[in-house]
């Protein structure tokens, strides 16, 4: 089994990363191809995957293509390849906003599509993916990428009616969270913590509270009020962020997210 990048951007590579170090692949069989020669050797030494110079010939030789390139570049993409893709190859898509009938009606034939949305947490193994598929795509072909994908992190099979929903929940939610971890660490740094430390104790405050969620199985609102001791610190600080909408200004930029999504 041979699997092609076409792309090899941040998230490419978190993947090509992923399948490496847990094994489930070899470098011989990885192959990939990006726009400019420079970004293919790096790719190429830091990995030891093959690269080719084309779209068309990672196609050619790859079972499963990846297509991990931005959404307005899928059009001259798929154009490229399409001609080298048979009724065996798996296409996986990690574009947001292209639906599985978008991207079959741009090959023009009936072709395996699984769409999938990782994020960029995928770089350090720890990412989360949401992924369908259509109805051409096997079970013994799913479960092999949901392998690949869960080499980098987890991995989700849900609707395609919700996968613009997960690009504002997880795919784009990153982001904010860095929005976040900086604000706390400024107003650290503000009251003379140094930046490096500040930047350590919120980050870390951040991936503990995250880990309390999805290892006690305790609602958030729980955990939160476990916090907040009767007339405290911390339940000052909640009250502050209410205040200001806290809660309010995260869905709406949720939403927004989602909405751009939908209409990529």
């Amino acid at each position: 089994m041979t699997v092609g990048f076409i792309g090899l951007g941040n998230m490419a590579k978190a993947m090509i990363g992923g399948v490496l170090a847990k094994g489930l692949m070899g470098p011989n069989e990885i192959i990939g191809t990006a726009a400019t020669e420079a970004t293919r050797l790096k790719a190429a030494n830091k990995y030891g995957i093959q690269v080719r110079e084309s779209n068309a010939a990672v196609a050619k030789e790859a079972d499963i293509v990846i297509l991990a390139v931005k959404p307005q570049y899928l059009k001259v993409v798929i154009a490229d390849i399409m001609d080298s893709i048979d009724e065996n190859k798996i296409v996986v898509s990690i574009a947001a906003g292209k639906t599985i009938s978008w991207l079959a009606k741009e090959f023009e034939k009936p072709v395996k599509i699984i769409r999938v949305m990782p994020n960029t947490p995928a770089l350090v193994l720890d990412g989360c993916s949401a992924v369908c598929r259509n109805d051409l795509v096997g079970d013994d072909d799913f479960h092999f990428v949901m392998e690949l994908l869960e080499s980098f992190g987890k991995a989700y099979t849900v609707p395609e009616s919700l996968m613009d929903v997960v690009v504002g929940v997880s795919g784009s939610s990153p982001a904010y969270v860095f929005l976040f971890i900086e604000a706390m660490a400024d107003a650290a740094v503000a009251e003379g913590m140094p930046r490096k430390q500040a930047y350590e104790f919120a980050a870390q405050s951040v991936l503990g509270s995250a880990r309390m969620v999805l290892e006690t199985g305790k609602h958030p609102g729980e955990l939160k009020d476990m916090v907040c001791s009767p007339a405290g610190t911390t339940i000052e600080a909640v009250r502050v962020l209410e205040e200001q909408g806290f809660r309010g200004t995260v869905m709406d930029a949720v939403l927004a997210c989602i909405d751009k999504s939908k209409n990529l």
